[in-house]
């Protein structure tokens, strides 16, 4: 539905806004920088699918309470991991956007009040003009220390 990408979009950049006038660190900027990005997000309405996980902060119980749940952040950060992988397999790409404070996405789709946005994907196969930054991981021995 892109008139429902379009409300999403137009939440999204209004906080993305926000965030790199007035709430972004200089030190995060610095990083941004290089990548050229900006409060501009097209890529919500140019993708033919957006994606939006949600997680939940706590669970009803058979006796009708309201109960935690437990690791939902890492539960569904690993399934991303796993979904990304799978989107990939397809022939497809994604990037992960995460606008900050994303209550928005809660409210435009009428998700209930436990059920927090953690991250906006969208989908699709890639732009003919996209530039992918030419960035370098850091080596295995300077991230694990193994024991022997």
């Amino acid at each position: 539905n892109i008139e429902l990408k379009k409300k999403i979009r137009k939440a999204a950049e209004k906080e993305e806004r926000k965030t790199y006038d007035k709430r972004m660190p200089e030190s995060w900027s610095e990083l941004l920088k290089p990548l050229g990005t900006d409060y501009i997000k097209e890529h919500i309405t140019d993708a033919p699918w957006i994606i939006i996980i949600f997680r939940q902060s706590k669970w009803q119980r058979n006796n009708l309470e309201w109960g935690p749940t437990y690791y939902s952040q890492e539960s569904c950060g690993i399934s991303v991991g796993l979904f990304i992988a799978a989107i990939q397999n397809m022939g497809l790409v994604t990037l992960t956007h995460t606008p900050s404070p994303m209550n928005f996405l809660r409210d435009i789709l009428e998700r209930p009040k436990h059920e927090h946005a953690m991250l906006l994907m969208p989908v699709g196969y890639p732009a003919k003009k996209a530039k992918v930054p030419n960035l370098s991981r850091k080596e295995m021995n300077e991230v694990i220390k193994w024991k022997e």
